[in-house]
């Protein structure tokens, strides 16, 4: 519906009291004591207006201007999120378990106080979220301006309004709206740092932007909001940039998308989160435009989301992301995955006794009956089997039995992880904008068909992560066919050093015995892309059959020195079939050669001539 239509609608209409020709209702919230600029909680009304919504189609409709969330002891539910602390119950602030519901904010700005989820979109069918600002008045991380920095001490300056805080022997405490979160000193990456234009510096991510002796640095109050840290340093970050002082907990999802199908978010800024950004965990089909996970620019800050930007977990049918941005995350843009589950005993020919392997995807309902799973042998990765779930029944949080439709191998064991092989999706991100985080870009890892194509990149990790790892992590799963075209590298791609990110596009499984016999991934594209490059690493791929480069532009960037161990524009281990042709390359561009690893030259299908290929011995 036209957005000059729906306020010609707005005028005329009543809950209820009247249908466009469209058959949808429209529901001005003013009607029913909902009100803009009261600074007055409106938790319980909005959630008592939506529980009286039937299956009808239903536009609830907010005059733009700012509403107020506090947590209402209502409003509280269980839930198990992927990715996510399971600190229970949830503080919910709207909550959809209905059809056909369109919250249409109309530009209005949704302020959240304390830990609490803005959206919980449950067991739901054609839901959209739209015109929507989710922000924190006081953030649940703090940020600083670095004054001063030398090997003596650190000077900064932080808002006390937005990062009100106390100190005491230790370091600082951070509270505000019934909550509060030591904070100190730390090295590595949880003191992020970054430059006027939002960017991570070079060569410090995951190493840390602080370094020495940070067990007695001594803190004090110049005056309030100027806080002194005195000590010896070794390593401090810039006058005038800025840092993350992270505190809090990853305990609620910004938006969460929960077993619903058929979602659509548009003109959604999601400013700020106590954890993802936005989770969409076993839903179906699904469309974000223009959702963005990015710094409020009204308030001068840095930090957006605690964690993940979109992350989608077990999900499947159609996911397709276009025209968003993310910035100033804690961790990825995107994330796209499934979830391996350990086997921990065979109890008879038709059941297994499986557990959740890591602490943040305790509780799922890994599978249904009917969906279809994978067999795959931890040490190899390869998938040795399938069968169809004919019943999951939970043990506890921790672990639950699977029933199969028919036998099972003798040799299932603990040396296997299941792969649930239905709640699979295709992918389509385009015209997107991945900035500097504190990890990666995109982190993809389905089998179903992906297309990444016209977006751009300025992450200080890895750009584009394709992983998959049934031993550690437990993200599946291998990919079958991924085509990554027309997408512009910047510079500050894979500037600083995170896990797993060895080059630009970084394709690493975790696997523990590779085999070029019988590789993890199959059938990945990367085309027609420019990298604008530092450094050598552009490309690590490993356990990957099929990996076509073609027709892409390499140039060189002299915005910082070059630093990475690796002098290899190509790192290929245990591939085949590798196709690398009608490239452009900079005279000037570093290294100009690719290395290969447990394979031959004759995996080579065709490789450009301004390549030089060299071989492990």
């Amino acid at each position: 519906m036209k957005s000059n239509r729906l306020v010609l609608l707005l005028i005329t209409l009543v809950f209820f009291s009247c249908k466009n020709q469209d058959n949808v209702r429209v529901i001005n919230v003013n009607d029913y004591g909902i009100v803009a600029e009261t600074g007055q909680s409106i938790t319980g009304k909005i959630n008592h207006l939506i529980d009286q919504i039937t299956e009808v189609p239903t536009i609830v409709y907010f005059p733009k201007g700012r509403y107020d969330f506090y947590p209402d002891s209502g409003y509280l539910k269980e839930y198990h999120e992927t990715n996510t602390y399971d600190i229970n119950p949830k503080k919910l602030a709207v909550f959809i378990n209905n059809k056909n519901i369109t919250i249409d904010g109309g530009g209005s700005l949704f302020v959240f106080h304390g830990h609490m989820q803005p959206f919980t979109v449950d067991h739901s069918e054609n839901i959209t979220l739209k015109n929507i600002n989710i922000d924190w008045d006081k953030p649940l991380t703090a940020e600083s301006e670095v004054l001063e920095a030398d090997t003596n001490h650190i000077l900064l300056k932080i808002d006390t309004t937005q990062f009100p805080y106390t100190i005491n022997k230790r370091g600082l405490i951070f509270s505000a709206e019934g909550w509060e979160a030591d904070w100190h000193l730390t090295g590595g990456s949880w003191l992020i740092e970054f430059d006027a234009n939002h960017i991570i510096p070079n060569h410090t991510g995951d190493d840390g932007c602080v370094n020495g002796d940070l067990k007695n640095v001594v803190y004090s109050d110049i005056e309030s909001g100027l806080l002194l840290m005195r000590g010896h340093f070794i390593k401090t970050p810039a006058v005038g940039n800025h840092l993350i002082m992270r505190h809090s907990t990853r305990d609620h999802a910004g938006i969460f998308l929960f077993h619903s199908k058929n979602l659509h978010l548009e003109n959604v800024n999601v400013y700020h989160t106590a954890g993802l950004g936005v989770l969409s965990q076993y839903c179906e089909n699904i469309t974000m435009k223009k959702v963005n996970v990015i710094p409020n620019p009204h308030k001068h800050r840095y930090l957006s989301g605690h964690d993940d930007g979109l992350h989608f977990m077990g999900c499947k049918g159609e996911i397709v992301i276009d025209s968003c941005r993310a910035q100033g995350l804690m961790d990825d843009a995107i994330n796209i995955h499934g979830t391996y589950v350990p086997v921990t005993e065979r109890i008879d020919d038709f059941t297994l006794k499986c557990n959740y392997a890591h602490d943040m995807s305790r509780g799922l309902v890994w599978a249904e009956v009917g969906d279809s799973v994978g067999f795959v042998l931890k040490k190899t990765m390869v998938t040795t089997g399938y069968n169809v779930i004919k019943g999951f029944k939970m043990m506890d949080e921790n672990s639950f039995v699977l029933k199969f439709r028919d036998k099972i191998p003798n040799e299932l064991s603990a040396d296997f992880s299941l792969e649930n092989l239905t709640c699979i999706p295709d992918v389509t991100i385009a015209n997107c904008f991945a900035g500097s985080n504190r990890a990666r870009g995109y982190l993809i890892s389905t089998p179903g068909k992906v297309l990444v194509e016209n977006n751009t990149f300025e992450t200080s990790g890895s750009a584009i992560l394709i992983a998959g790892d049934a031993n550690y992590w437990y993200e599946s799963g291998a990919v079958k066919d991924v085509t990554i075209r027309n997408n512009i590298f910047k510079a500050s791609c894979n500037s600083s050093s995170y896990q797993f990110c060895n080059a630009i596009i970084s394709i690493y499984p975790e696997i523990p015995k590779a085999d070029s016999l019988h590789p993890f991934h199959r059938n990945i594209t990367i085309e027609h892309n420019t990298f604008n490059m530092f450094d050598y690493p552009a490309i690590y791929a490993r356990s990957v059959d099929g990996l076509s480069f073609v027709g892409n532009t390499f140039k060189r960037s002299h915005e910082y020195q070059p630093w990475r161990s690796v002098h290899y524009n190509f790192y290929l281990d245990a591939c085949r079939n590798v196709t690398i042709k009608g490239n452009v390359v900079d005279d000037d561009l570093l290294g100009k050669n690719a290395f290969l690893k447990k394979m031959s030259k004759n995996e080579i299908i065709r490789l450009d001539g301004k390549i030089r290929l060299d071989v492990e011995n």
